[in-house]
């Protein structure tokens, strides 16, 4: 069940997808009231739905479209599970963990729940795509012929201040590292044109796109990262074991994409740095330092490899099976077998 922006899981193979009105309350009066108006609309919605499909759980993902689904599940005493992806719960997660039979993780630690939902939650990390975990079974890049590979990325529609940091960082670095670096970047908005000529006037070998759809294949290369500090991103990042200059999006709800990435710090698979204080100089020094050490960027994507969860997807499911079956016997793994 998905709100209009959930368009995009239509025809998914073996997904049934059931749209209701949903709605974030941010914003002036009127906005607010729109969303108090879609919120209960799509509460009446998810009651008539969850009385057609009888179902034994529904888990929220996040989001204001969980809100309804969620409440009209409580309503009914059907068992109700939450997964979040942040290390700062979200609002409508924290809207609804009070409530809520579990509460699914994918940070060791979280910020925000309430008093007393701890002890309802559980770790099971956060799922990624089969193809990035593959990218975690392989070796991390050897510094053959002292190559170095840097890859860029924004998330989906990648990020304009790396359009403008990263070029003009790279450009900085002592010649030596420009001559062995091949640059893999995201753009959004500066011209390619101009940014292509930068790294051309630097010496160094550059791969610029607006989106890349091969994104396993480029993790694999890649020594380094510069990106976001999203939860998806995170996930990736640790299931590939690739270490990342990690530049949080400073206007994200909660800053909790700051909070993502301290985590990730901290266990040793990347260095935090913030935009609001990122400049250029600083960013080229970082750099410099980083290729100039193989061996901390090794430790580093060791570090990040042991920060994955590998069976997030399983454990996940387990959760939802072991609810359905009074918290005890056999796990969806074994059923699946």
């Amino acid at each position: 069940m998905t709100d209009q922006r959930g368009s995009g899981f239509q025809g998914l193979p073996g997904i049934q997808t059931r749209r209701i009105a949903a709605g974030s309350p941010r914003g002036h009066t009127l906005s607010k009231l729109r969303a108090a108006c879609a919120l209960g609309l799509g509460y009446l919605q998810s009651r008539r739905l969850i009385a057609e499909l009888q179902p034994q759980a529904v888990l929220g993902f996040g989001g204001y479209p969980s809100v309804a689904p969620l409440m009209a599940a409580r309503r009914r005493r059907i068992r109700t599970l939450l997964h979040e992806q942040n290390q700062v719960v979200g609002r409508a997660n924290r809207l609804l963990a009070a409530r809520a039979d579990v509460i699914a993780t994918s940070f060791p630690e979280v910020a925000g729940l309430p008093v007393g939902a701890e002890e309802r939650q559980v770790l099971t990390g956060n799922p990624v795509r089969a193809e990035i975990a593959a990218v975690g079974q392989q070796p991390y890049p050897a510094f053959d012929g002292q190559a170095l590979v840097l890859l860029v990325t924004g998330g989906s529609q990648g990020a304009r201040a790396f359009d403008e940091l990263v070029p003009d960082a790279v450009a900085r670095l002592p010649r030596e590292l420009r001559q062995r670096l091949t640059v893999i970047q995201q753009l959004r908005g500066r011209d390619r044109e101009e940014v292509a000529a930068i790294y051309e006037q630097a010496g160094v070998t550059a791969l610029l796109a607006s989106f890349f759809d091969d994104m396993p294949e480029r993790l694999a290369t890649a020594h380094l990262l510069i990106c976001r500090a999203g939860a998806s991103t995170i996930a990736e990042l640790a299931a590939a074991g690739r270490p990342a200059l990690l530049i949080p999006y400073p206007f994200a709800a909660d800053d909790h994409q700051r909070g993502n990435a301290e985590a990730f710090a901290a266990a040793g698979g990347g260095w935090l740095v913030s935009q609001r204080e990122v400049t250029v100089e600083l960013l080229s020094q970082r750099l410099t330092e980083l290729f100039s050490d193989p061996a901390k960027l090794k430790l580093a994507a060791a570090s990040a490899r042991a920060f994955a969860r590998d069976d997030a997807a399983e454990r996940l499911a387990d959760l939802v099976w072991r609810q359905d079956n009074g918290g005890a016997g056999t796990s969806y793994r074994e059923a699946a077998a």
